[in-house]
This record gives C-alpha cells, sequence and structure tokens, in this order.
C-alpha cells in the first residue's frame, strides 16, 4: 500500500513538475516584450502607443480568459486542455516568429495569451487536487519559484537574444523548447479529476470579459493619463468594468440560489483563510509591480544608468525569490503556512520603507541590489504560504474556481499596483518641480540636469515607495489574523 502510494506521488510529480516547465516558459515569454518594444518600433516603424498594445493586448487577454478557466477546468480533461494550453501558445509563438507585419505580431501575441492565461490556473488546480496536504508546500513552492524567476530572468534574456539575433529571435528560440515540453506534457500529464457535464451561462461570460477587460485597461492608462491627456478618460473604462464586475456577482449568487452553475463559484469566499490570503497576494503583487516600474526609472532618470545595469541589479532579487520558493515549500509542509507568512510580510514592508529612504541623487547601486534582493527575501517567503494556506482551505469541489479568482486578482492587482504607483510618482514629481514630463536621461547623463528636478524626482519615487509599504504593512496586519484551515486530504 505504501509503495503504491509512493508510486502515485512519484507519477504526480512528474505531471506537475511538465506543467511547471511549461509555465515557466510561458511566464518567461511574457516578460520578453518590454525591453524589446524600442526595437519592434524602429524596425515595424510604429509609434510607442502603437507598439504598447502589444503588452496591453496580452494584458487584457488575460483577463479575459483566466476567468472562464474555473467552469472549463470542470467540463474539460485535465489533458485536453492543456494540449489545447501547449497548442494555442505554440500557434500564437509560430505567428510571431513569422509575422510579416505589425498587425500578425499582435494578432500571435493574443494567442499566446490564451495559452498563457489557462495554464497557471490549470497547473495550480492539479497540485491542489493531486499532491496530498502533507507535501502540497513544496510543490507550491516550485510555482511560486517559476513565478519568481521568470520575469528575473526575462529582460536579461530579451537584451542578449537582441542584441545577438533580432526581435525575431525571442520567439524562434522560445518556439522548439515550448515544442519539446509539449510532448513530454503528451506523454506524462493524465486526468485529474472527473469532468462534469456542466453549463457554461453566456451572460457571465459576457460580463466577465467586459468588467475584467475595462478595468485592466483603464488601470493601464491611469499612469500615462497622470501626465498625458488622453482620449478616453481612464475612469470610464475603471467604472463600467467595476458596475460589470458588480453585476457579475450579482449574476453568479443568482444561479447559485437557482441551483444552476455558476461560472465564478463565488462559495470560495466562505472561507475566511481563501478571503485574508486572496486579499494579502493582491497587496504584495501591487508592492512588487510599484517597484518593477519605478526602480528602472529611477535609476535611469536620477542615477543615470543603462538598462543592462538595471537588469543586473534586479537579477539576483529575482533569483533569490525563486530560489527561496523551493526551500519555503517544504518549511511550509512542516511548519504551516503562518510562521513564514508574518516574518515574510513584516520584511516585505521593512524592505520598502528601507528602499524610500535608500533612494537619492547618490544612491549607489550596490544599495538598490541589496535593498531589492531584501525586498524578495520577504516576499518569497509569503508567496508559497499564500498559495497552500489558501487553496488548501477550499473543498476540492471549488479549487478550480479558486485558482481561476487567485489568478484574476493577479492580474489585476498587478495591473493596479502599476497605476497606482505610476500616479502617485506623476502627480508629486509634477507638485514638487512644477513639471510633468520627468528629467529626460539624457540630462542626468551629461550632467545638466537641474537639482530641482533630481530632487523632484526623488521626492516622488520616494512617495510611491513609501505607499508601498504602507499596503504591505497592512498585509502583515492582515496575516495576524489568518488561520489555516486544510479542507482536502490527499
Amino acid at each position: 500500500m505504501h509503495n503504491s502510494a509512493d508510486r502515485q506521488l512519484a507519477e504526480n510529480s512528474r505531471a506537475v513538475t511538465v506543467l511547471v516547465i511549461t509555465s515557466f516558459i510561458m511566464f518567461l515569454n511574457e516578460t520578453l516584450m518590454g525591453v524589446a518594444l524600442p526595437t519592434l518600433m524602429a524596425e515595424l516603424k510604429i509609434t510607442p502607443v502603437t507598439g504598447q498594445w502589444l503588452t496591453t493586448g496580452f494584458l487584457l487577454t488575460m483577463s479575459v480568459v483566466i476567468p472562464i478557466t474555473g467552469i472549463l477546468i470542470q467540463r474539460v480533461t485535465t489533458k485536453r486542455l492543456y494540449y489545447f494550453a501547449a497548442g494555442t501558445f505554440l500557434i500564437g509563438t509560430a505567428l510571431c516568429a513569422f509575422a510579416p507585419s505589425f498587425v500578425f505580431l499582435l494578432i500571435g501575441r493574443i494567442v499566446q495569451a490564451v495559452g498563457t492565461a489557462i495554464i497557471s490556473p490549470l497547473l495550480l488546480t492539479v497540485v491542489v487536487t493531486v499532491i496530498p496536504a502533507a507535501v502540497r508546500g513544496r510543490f507550491m513552492g516550485r510555482i511560486s519559484a517559476v513565478m519568481s524567476l521568470a520575469p528575473a530572468i526575462g529582460p536579461a534574456v530579451s537584451g542578449l537574444l537582441l542584441s545577438v539575433l533580432g526581435w525575431r529571435a525571442l520567439f524562434l528560440v522560445v518556439l522548439p523548447i515550448a515544442t519539446v515540453v509539449a510532448i513530454l506534457g503528451v506523454v506524462l500529464l493524465r486526468n485529474v479529476g472527473e469532468t462534469k457535464p456542466v453549463s457554461i451561462d453566456v451572460l457571465s461570460v459576457v460580463l466577465a470579459a467586459l468588467g475584467f477587460s475595462m478595468t485592466v485597461y483603464g488601470l493601464s492608462q491611469l499612469g500615462e493619463a497622470a501626465t498625458h491627456q488622453q482620449p478616453i478618460p481612464p475612469w470610464l473604462p475603471i467604472l463600467i468594468g467595476v458596475i460589470t464586475i458588480a453585476l457579475l456577482c450579482a449574476r453568479q449568487l443568482r444561479l447559485l440560489r437557482l441551483g444552476k452553475q455558476p461560472l465564478l463559484d463565488l462559495r470560495v469566499f466562505q472561507s475566511r483563510v481563501y478571503r485574508i490570503a486572496l486579499a494579502i497576494i493582491g497587496i504584495n503583487m501591487m508592492a512588487l509591480f510599484a517597484v518593477v516600474i519605478l526602480l528602472p526609472i529611477f535609476a535611469v532618470r536620477v542615477l543615470g544608468l543603462e538598462p543592462l545595469q538595471i537588469g543586473l541589479i534586479l537579477l539576483p532579487g529575482g533569483i533569490l525569490m525563486g530560489v527561496l520558493g523551493l526551500f519555503v515549500g517544504r518549511l511550509v509542509d512542516r511548519f504551516g503556512s503562518r510562521p513564514l507568512l508574518l516574518p515574510g510580510m513584516l520584511t516585505t514592508a521593512c524592505a520598502l520603507l528601507l528602499l524610500a529612504f535608500v533612494v537619492g541623487e547618490n544612491t549607489q547601486g550596490w544599495q538598490l541590489l541589496l535593498t531589492n534582493m531584501l525586498l524578495s527575501f520577504g516576499l518569497g517567503l509569503s508567496f508559497t504560504p499564500l498559495f497552500s494556506a489558501g487553496l488548501g482551505a477550499l473543498k476540492s469541489e471549488l479549487a478550480s474556481y479558486g485558482t481561476a479568482i487567485y489568478s484574476t486578482v493577479q492580474q489585476v492587482a498587478g495591473a493596479a499596483g502599476t497605476a497606482v504607483a505610476v500616479t502617485i510618482y506623476s502627480l508629486v514629481f509634477a507638485a514638487a518641480s512644477g513639471d510633468i514630463a520627468g528629467v529626460d536621461p539624457a540630462a542626468t547623463a551629461s550632467g545638466t540636469a537641474t537639482a530641482e528636478l533630481l530632487a523632484a524626482e526623488v521626492t516622488a519615487v520616494r512617495a510611491a515607495f513609501l505607499t508601498s509599504s504602507g499596503l504591505a504593512l497592512t498585509g502583515f496586519l492582515l496575516a495576524l489574523f489568518m488561520r489555516e484551515r486544510t479542507q482536502q486530504s490527499s
């Protein structure tokens, strides 16, 4: 009996490993485009606003597809859903690699986003379903490692490929690797759980697509609107999105009362642990994106650093967070989530506070590197316990909906974190300097930037980091009220 259980765990572990590797490739691909935008704009002769749609279109597609994955996992077998996700990603990557124009490149990115949106909730659902609670933490640690490592190395990989082979190499290199991993998935992956002939409420799908896409779009435009006039004020799509999401929630509750299948089963929010974990994950994503966006801006405009130097400053923190996830998962299995989550959130808040006072006109690169590593340490201690405790608190039939909502909140919180950070930065800079354009990096490099403008830049970045520190402290206070309750057994 014991040997049979060990063999089953080994088989499940191989399947999860394939999904983790697939997720890593997709997450890495998601981060490659930022560094490549200037090159693409020059070669394809497009404006910055047009080029930004390669990122915005990807995020909007993710925000539309992710909420639907909960019910898709109920209806479609694991293997078929994996085949669709991997196949869609491969088709999108091929379209991007051989795109003759910007339009085809954008279509390819959107197709890629469909596969990427499915794989993350699928991975989490498989782990929660087939991995025993006693060892689930180490598998959640692997997921946290992938989520941390891919964004950390993405800019460096992108910069290297761009400088040596050109922008098409971003996709030509990914394509064969993703193909091999997809083949491994065909061989090693097995179906998990039983499918159910559940119906899909079309009105809920429409409301989810409109609500989340409008919210993410509006948030993505909010920071830009602080410094540039927008044809559509960003509060309008945000308002439409929030109202539509409220209607979506009302629709889901009505379907539950009628005994029908909702698109998003809101019974997941009956779990206090899940609610708190979800809120803290949103807070952490907002804090993380604030640093990812503003630290490079500060380093370029105030310190005059090059993109490669900035990448090297951020890289050790991302690697530390990824490696830490592997060890934290085992500690969660042994001690539970709370003993790791509390010091993790407190470290995150302190690191952001320290970062706010580290930034200055004479800041050294090593100071940013060490402070970012401290922040990464705190986040690395936090993410795995949050995934493990929150999803572990749900009944098995709610797991797929819980993972879909987790992934949706990550997308929305990332967009919100960027919007809040850039808006605070822009407004404080404008108030401190009377200017809204920011410091010209060329002026910093040549030493012609005025002391007043540099001081205003520091003040603006500091204000954003202080706000992020306050958010993280709120997350720590929430963590004090979280008591772990595992609903699912092996």
